[in-house]
């Protein structure tokens, strides 16, 4: 806010400017405030990542039809190696379901965690041309994924359908929406911690990719914990995983026709709080930090 200008009889024009609302740009604003800026923002978040959920393969032959055409290979990919060579189904109630919702279910997650990594390099110009909440990126990646899962999920449950052993629709399939968006928002957490970490530590991008990998092994993908883990501190270490929650759940909505133990409930409504609270709060701590040489 500017004073009227003083003219003094033989000297410049002097104007005062009141800079006290005035703050170094890039400074990391209160939570508070940084949180309003968010919301103030949620169209344009919106507006990209639909524009974007389905423009990941336009490059290729088949674009679209890679979304759910790559969980299919892997999942026909697992089942000939577990399945058939390993043996992994025996014991296993509905294998080709059992496998077929741990791959789909799984790579949701595993998205999240690589996608997260790269999001800050990938936007690097945006971040140093504009002032903006730097979390519009990761978010906009989370709900990018969202969006991009809804006819994977789609194909999920038609292929459990039509593929023998039937899967049998049951009221208990009006349950699996919580468990997406609980698993949307750990994700939401897991993309914001990778997000900084990976900003950080450039290097991360390459490791977390065998991070994944050695995830979907402990979170029984292909095949089920309790028949390779027989020890009860490491079984109930690994039951702690949010990943095997999710799939756990999943597959006794969807399969088994069965109400899940309310401890895998527990479990995964505690991730789904806590990794996006702490994940934010990770995430607008390093708000100066992104977009640095």
């Amino acid at each position: 806010m500017s004073e009227p200008r003083r003219r003094f009889s033989d000297g410049p024009v002097v104007e005062r400017v009141d800079v006290s609302r005035l703050s170094p740009v890039g400074r990391r604003p209160s939570l508070g405030s940084y949180i309003a800026q968010l919301w103030g923002r949620r169209h344009f978040i919106w507006a990209d990542s639909r524009a974007r959920a389905f423009a990941g393969n336009r490059d290729t032959l088949l674009g679209r039809f890679w979304l759910v055409g790559k969980p299919i290979l892997d999942g026909a990919t697992y089942f000939l190696i577990f399945g058939v060579m390993l043996n992994a189904s025996r014991g296993v109630e509905n294998y080709v379901g059992f496998l077929i919702i741990g791959v789909f279910m799984f790579q949701f997650t595993a998205k999240a965690l690589t996608g997260g990594a790269g999001a800050m390099a990938a936007g690097k110009n945006i971040i140093r041309a504009f002032t903006f909440p730097r979390a519009s990126i990761p978010l906009a990646l989370v709900l990018r994924e969202t969006i991009s899962m809804l006819p994977v999920l789609v194909t999920m449950l038609a292929m459990i359908l039509l593929i023998p052993p039937h899967a049998q629709v049951s009221i208990y399939w009006l349950l699996f929406p919580v468990v997406f968006l609980l698993q949307a928002l750990f994700n939401t957490g897991l993309t914001l911690y990778a997000a900084r970490l990976a900003s950080a530590i450039p290097d991360l991008r390459l490791v977390l990719g065998f991070v994944s990998r050695f995830w979907m092994y402990g979170s029984g993908v292909m095949y089920s914990i309790d028949r390779f883990v027989s020890h009860p501190t490491l079984l109930a270490a690994m039951q702690l995983n949010p990943a095997y929650c999710v799939l756990e759940i999943s597959r006794d909505l969807l399969l088994y026709a069965r109400m899940p133990d309310m401890t895998l409930w527990l479990t995964l409504g505690a991730w789904a709080v806590i990794t996006p609270l702490f994940g934010f709060i990770y995430f607008w701590h390093g708000e100066e930090e992104y977009g640095r040489e």
